[in-house]
C-alpha cells in the first residue's frame, strides 16, 4: 500500500472532496505521511477561482513535482484547465476527484479495514451533499470542472452525517457548489428536508453549518428553510448567499439566475423567522459591464442588507469563459471600488461585534487558536476568541457560555462564565441581524 501526502486549496467544498478521497485511501490501507518527500505519491487538490490562484497552483505543482516521485493533480483547475500543467512541463497525472483513489492503488481492489472512522478536521466534519450546480455564470470556470448538479439521496446524506457524529464531529459543515439546489436534478429542492432529518434523526449534541447556496435556489424554498432554522437549535443561524451585484443589468450579463428583488425577499424572510442570524454574501467588483450607476446600486444594496460577513472580489478574466471575451474595466477603477466596499464591510462588521460587548453567549469550541487561545462559534456562527484557554480549562469540542469583553472588528473576544451550563444552544440575550 502507498504512503500519500495530500494538499487542498480553495473552498470548503474542495476540502470535502479531499476528505472523501482520503477516506477511500485509508479504507484501502494507504497511509498518510507528513510531507511530499516521504510520500510515494503526492496529491494536489487544486483551485482556479481567480488568475492569481491559477499562478499559485502552477508554482506549487512545480515544487511538488521536484519533491515527490509521483504527482497527482485533481480539483477545479485540473478539470477545467488541466492542459496548463502540461504546457508548463509539469510531469503529473491530471485526474477527476473520483479517479484519484484508484490511481493511487494502481487499479488494485481496495482492502477495506473494519471500523474505519470518517476523516475529520478536528471536531469539524465536512459533508459534501452534492456536486455541481444549476448555474451557467458567464465568468465562472469552476462549472467546467464540476458540471451540473448530481444529488445523492437524502437517506445517504443522513447516514453520512450520522457517521460523522459517531466519529466525534461536533460541527457538521454542509458543503457543495450550490447547496440550495440539492435535489433539483431529481425534480425538487430538498435542502430543507435533509436538514430537518439530520436535526431530528441523529442523536447527540452537535451543530450544523450550511454552506454556500445561490440566491435563486434559496428563494424557491426560503420559507421552508427559514422554518427549519427557527425550529432547530442544532442549525447555526447562518446563510451564505452570494448576490455578486446590486444591479439587475450586471446580474444579467453575469448570467446569474436571480434578480436583486429575489435576494432581498430571501433576506427579509429570514429576518421574519429568526430573531438573530448572520448573512454572508459575495460581491464582484468591476465586472466588464459595470457602470457607475450599477456600482452605486450595489453599494445601496450593501447598505440596505448590512451583511456581517462579506467577500469582495475584483473581477478577473478566467480562460474559456464568456466574460473573458468582454472588454474589461481599468485596474485603478476596480481597485478604488474594491477599497470603498471593503471600508463599508469593516464598518458594518465592526458595528455588529461592538453591539455584542457585555452580552453572554452560548458557544461551541471548534478549533485551537494561537498562543493558547480557542476559536468558538455562537448560535449565529459569529467567531468568538477566548484567550488563555488552558487556564480556563477549555477544550475543543465542548459547549460553554462566555461573556463578550471586546472585539477586533472581525471577531469577538470573550471570557468563560462559570459554572458552565449544560445547554449548548442560543443564549437568551438575542438581537436582530444588522441591529
Amino acid at each position: 500500500m502507498a504512503r500519500y501526502h495530500i494538499e487542498t486549496y480553495g473552498c470548503t467544498s474542495n476540502r470535502g472532496e479531499s476528505r472523501a478521497i482520503e477516506q477511500k485511501l485509508r479504507d484501502a490501507g494507504h497511509r498518510p505521511v507528513d510531507g511530499p518527500e516521504a510520500a510515494d505519491v503526492a496529491i494536489m487538490n487544486s483551485c482556479t477561482v481567480v488568475e492569481k490562484t491559477e499562478r499559485n497552483m502552477i508554482r506549487r505543482a512545480e515544487e511538488l513535482e521536484a519533491e515527490t516521485a509521483d504527482l497527482i493533480i485533481t480539483g477545479c483547475m485540473a478539470l477545467a484547465q488541466g492542459e496548463e500543467f502540461e504546457n508548463e512541463g509539469i510531469d503529473a497525472r491530471v485526474l477527476h476527484w473520483d479517479d484519484v483513489p484508484t490511481a493511487v492503488g494502481n487499479g488494485e481492489c481496495p482492502t477495506t479495514t473494519v471500523g474505519t472512522e470518517p476523516v475529520l478536521d478536528g471536531v469539524i466534519g465536512i459533508l459534501p451533499i452534492a456536486r455541481g450546480c444549476m448555474s451557467d455564470c458567464s465568468y465562472c470556470i469552476t462549472k467546467h470542472a464540476t458540471g451540473k448538479i448530481d444529488s445523492p439521496p437524502v437517506d445517504e446524506n443522513v447516514e453520512k452525517a450520522r457517521a460523522l457524529v459517531h466519529a466525534g464531529a461536533k460541527e457538521i459543515r454542509i458543503t457543495g457548489q450550490d447547496t440550495g439546489v440539492y435535489g433539483w436534478d431529481e425534480g425538487e429542492r430538498k435542502l430543507h428536508v435533509l436538514l430537518e432529518r439530520i436535526c431530528t434523526e441523529i442523536d447527540g449534541e452537535f451543530r450544523i453549518r450550511v454552506g454556500m447556496a445561490n440566491p435563486k435556489g434559496l428563494h424557491g424554498i426560503r420559507e421552508e428553510l427559514a422554518t427549519v432554522f427557527a425550529e432547530h437549535d442544532k442549525l447555526y443561524n447562518f446563510i451564505h448567499a452570494p448576490v455578486q451585484s446590486g444591479s439587475n443589468d450586471v446580474l444579467g450579463d453575469m448570467r446569474r439566475q436571480h434578480q436583486v428583488s429575489e435576494f432581498v425577499e430571501t433576506v427579509e424572510t429570514f429576518d421574519e423567522y429568526l430573531d438573530e442570524w448572520t448573512l454572508s454574501t459575495d460581491f464582484i467588483v468591476g465586472f466588464p459591464t459595470e457602470t457607475d450607476e450599477d456600482y452605486e446600486q450595489t453599494m445601496e444594496l450593501f447598505r440596505e442588507i448590512r451583511p456581517e460577513k462579506v467577500n469582495v472580489t475584483r473581477f478577473s478574466k478566467r480562460p474559456n469563459t464568456d466574460a473573458a471575451e468582454m472588454d474589461g474595466l481599468g485596474g485603478t477603477l476596480k481597485k478604488e471600488r474594491s477599497k470603498e466596499m471593503s471600508e463599508l464591510k469593516y464598518e458594518i462588521v465592526g458595528e455588529a461585534y461592538d453591539s455584542m460587548v457585555g452580552e453572554r453567549r452560548d458557544v461551541l469550541v471548534v478549533e485551537e487558536g494561537t498562543n493558547d487561545s480557542v476559536k468558538c462559534r455562537d448560535g449565529a456562527y459569529r467567531q468568538i476568541i477566548v484567550q488563555n484557554a488552558s487556564e480556563h480549562g477549555l477544550t475543543v469540542g465542548e459547549f460553554t457560555t462566555v461573556e463578550i469583553t471586546g472585539h477586533n472588528t472581525v471577531y469577538a473576544l470573550a471570557n468563560p462564565v462559570h459554572p458552565v451550563p449544560a445547554s449548548g444552544g442560543q443564549s437568551e440575550d438575542r438581537r436582530s441581524r444588522g441591529a
